[in-house]
């Protein structure tokens, strides 16, 4: 499981991977789970990139947000009810 931080972490790294500190604490974990890759981008410069399972997890994360947004009409009571 990911930590709170370990997730924005992630998040960071899809939308500004050039603004992160790369001795964020957080890294090690990401990069140790093969969720964010170290790339080789331009020479003595290193980028940070979403491998396949780190995108995979975060579009599974946006998944869920549209089907708490489902009405009650397409069976999600509990959902709808906040339960």
């Amino acid at each position: 499981m990911l930590s709170p931080k370990e997730f924005a972490t992630l998040m960071l790294v899809r939308h500004s991977p050039d603004q992160i500190d790369m001795n964020r604490q957080e890294l090690d974990t990401l990069l140790e789970r093969q969720l964010v890759a170290l790339e080789q981008w331009k020479e003595g410069h290193r980028r940070l990139s979403l491998t396949i399972a780190g995108r995979s997890l975060l579009e599974a994360l946006g998944r869920l947000d549209d089907v708490a947004a489902l009405p009650a009409a397409f069976g999600n009571e509990r959902l709808a009810a906040g339960l």
